[in-house]
């Protein structure tokens, strides 16, 4: 929608400048004119007219040099307002032109305004954070579409390529063509459905619930038991009654893939995830921690990026799709909460989820 031109803002301070000048100088001559009078210098005839009175050669004088000293105010009020209006607002000049580029499509660019803190500088000091809040979204959005094409065109160019085998060997065993396309289909579904929740939860479009995480947590362990027990991993549960709020659904996703990861990652043999809730007085814990082997801590910062894969995993029949944890960490996120994973000593991760607290 556009705006109809007016007056810029250098020209309304300099208006202002002046005009408060204009009517300090008029205050001056009435507080002047008031002592002359007291004076008697200056006196009224019967009509209220003011005269001179004879022989004041200083009140003579006064009123052209008061004259000249209005005018004097005025063009110094006008000429000097426009100078330092200038200067007060040439940071906005900067901030004008790094949001044009922005506009433009560039968002590299920082003001970096040098200078002590005021106002100006506050502002394009929250300028340059949120173009590198945008600058880090925006590429961890081109990532996030690159390595979702990539992982989805891998599936379909392997059922591409067992179809063309089949069709140059018509004697080709149909049964383990079927199977193969059968798992390579049901891997694409996985990938397309752990993508449209991740999609739902950094919509934030669900209803808040009373949760009790704890009972979540419990509810995925035993889900779960069935893979722990065939794996040989143990699962312990404990911890106190976690009441908060959010969605029942995404937070049970998000207990299941903590569990899911503690399993598929850890040892061969006699592994052991733990699952623990707490209650804080403004939040609730939930940690999942399991053995496994040692992770330096540069790969662990990088474990919830979507795609991003940790050690191999032991058990290939339960691969993943790599957005276990990047769910995790939107689901948290879209709850107010806060995700922290921290390598064990003796290996293994512990991943801790800290939501706020139901209200009592």
């Amino acid at each position: 929608m556009g705006r109809q031109p007016g007056l810029s803002v250098r020209l309304k301070l300099t208006l202002s400048y002046a005009g408060f000048l204009m009517v300090a100088g008029a205050l001056l001559l009435v507080a002047v004119g008031v002592f002359m009078l007291r004076q008697g210098w200056l006196q009224t005839n019967e009509s209220g007219a003011v005269r001179v009175t004879p022989g004041t050669m200083f009140v003579q004088s006064f009123a052209p040099t008061a004259a000249a000293v209005v005018v004097f105010l005025l063009v110094f009020g006008l000429l000097g307002g426009w100078i330092l209006a200038g200067r007060m607002l040439a940071p906005l000049d900067r901030i004008t032109y790094a949001t044009r580029t922005a506009a433009a499509g560039s968002l590299s660019h920082r003001i970096r305004l040098p200078g002590r803190k005021d106002e100006f500088r506050e502002l394009a000091d929250a300028f340059d954070t949120m173009l590198a809040q945008l600058e880090a979204h925006v590429a961890e959005q081109q990532r996030f579409a690159a390595n979702a094409s990539h992982e989805l065109r891998t599936p379909l160019a392997i059922s591409k390529t067992l179809i063309d085998v089949a069709r140059a060997d018509p004697n080709h065993d149909a049964g383990e063509l079927v199977e193969r396309l059968h798992t390579v289909n049901t891997r694409a579904i996985d990938l397309t459905e752990a993508l449209l929740l991740l999609s739902r939860a950094n919509r934030r479009s669900f209803t808040r619930e009373p949760v009790d995480l704890s009972l979540v947590a419990e509810e995925a362990a035993e889900t779960l038991q069935p893979l722990a027990e065939k794996h040989a991993v143990t699962v312990e549960t404990g911890g106190d009654i976690a009441p908060t709020s959010g969605s029942p659904a995404l937070l049970l996703q998000l207990a299941t893939n903590l569990v899911h990861n503690a399993i598929v990652h850890n040892l061969p043999a006699q592994g052991t995830v733990r699952i623990h809730t707490a209650l804080r007085p403004r939040t609730v814990v939930l940690t999942v921690e399991n053995t496994g082997e040692r992770l330096p801590a540069d790969l662990v910062e990088t474990l919830t990026e979507p795609f991003r894969r940790g050690t191999d995993r032991i058990h290939t029949d339960h691969a993943g799709v790599g957005l276990g944890l990047a769910i995790v960490k939107t689901i948290t996120e879209a709850h107010d909460g806060t995700l922290s994973l921290t390598p064990r000593p003796a290996g293994g991760l512990r991943i801790t989820v800290e939501l706020p607290a139901a209200r009592r």
